[in-house]
């Protein structure tokens, strides 16, 4: 799948997004490939660990690691770096599909110098790298705390999202990745499952995981369950007069205790528990 960028808007948004957090912020395509940034230059920390070869592999497995493993979230991923420095990543949707990456990083978290000298150099002692001026940039980057971190992420993932929204992330041709999540999206609360959809598609069940691995993480089954459980969620937050049995129904779920055994696991409760605590929630946030 092929996604293009506005970058001369991507860009003002990067550089407000700067001047507000004074965090650098990169983006990637699905292919975690390196787009835009602001700042251009990478932090200088990261220019003296980037000088060795094996680092700066490092770096680029890291990120990309960890723009799989924040494949399919919808909150940011927020993870320390092989060279222990903090970065967080929000990944960009396309209906359900990711085609993109917002990421954050090259952060100093610690409470103190001492502790982050003593974690970096930990992490990049491997290295044939300067120590003097590796030790001499941790002294003059400043430490920021784990709530500012968590702040900025937030602010990160309401980019990402405008940036779907304003159409500024569009696909240059509907591929068939698109096609099979906007029909899941259509159909997901009926009967659906593997062979309707390879029928449907006129494709085989080896295509198919594969589109529901690169876009997903989980496979198609996982992927449609999880669908009618946020379904399920959502409707035991909304309304307090329908019965879970009839819940259970209306998200395509013939089998009422399959269903509660499902999301149990999925959500870590069970459905009546999950409405308490949210219709709860939701009456006091109404009264506030």
């Amino acid at each position: 799948m092929i996604s293009t960028f506005n970058i001369e808007k991507l860009n003002k948004l990067l550089k407000d997004f700067y001047t507000l957090s004074h965090i650098r912020i990169t983006v990637f395509d699905e292919n975690f490939k390196e787009l835009t940034s602001y700042p251009s230059e990478i932090a200088p920390i990261c220019q003296i660990i980037r000088l060795d070869k094996c680092a700066r592999e490092e770096c680029h497995k890291c990120d990309v690691e960890a723009c799989r493993k924040a494949n399919g979230r919808k909150t940011p991923y927020i993870y320390q770096c092989h060279a222990g420095l903090t970065e967080a990543i929000a990944p960009l949707y396309f209906g359900n599909i990711v085609i993109g990456y917002l990421l954050f990083g090259h952060i100093i978290s610690y409470e103190s110098v001492e502790e982050a000298w003593k974690e970096i150099y930990g992490h990049c002692k491997r290295y044939d790298i300067d120590k003097d001026k590796l030790y001499q940039c941790c002294l003059e980057q400043k430490t920021i705390e784990e709530d500012y971190i968590d702040s900025s992420a937030s602010i990160l993932q309401a980019v990402a999202s405008y940036l779907c929204l304003e159409r500024m992330v569009i696909l240059k041709r509907k591929g068939l990745a698109v096609q099979v999540d906007e029909y899941i999206s259509r159909h997901y609360l009926e009967d659906l499952d593997v062979e309707t959809l390879c029928q449907h598609f006129n494709i085989g069940k080896t295509t198919l995981y594969k589109l529901a691995k690169e876009n997903y993480g989980i496979g198609i089954t996982d992927h449609i369950r999880n669908l009618k459980i946020e379904k399920a969620k959502k409707l035991l937050s909304e309304d307090s007069e329908m019965r879970v049995s009839e819940i259970s129904i209306k998200c395509g779920f013939s089998d009422y205790n399959y269903f509660i055994t499902l999301f149990k696991k999925k959500v870590g409760m069970p459905p009546q528990k999950y409405r308490l605590i949210h219709l709860d929630n939701n009456i006091g946030k109404n009264n506030e």
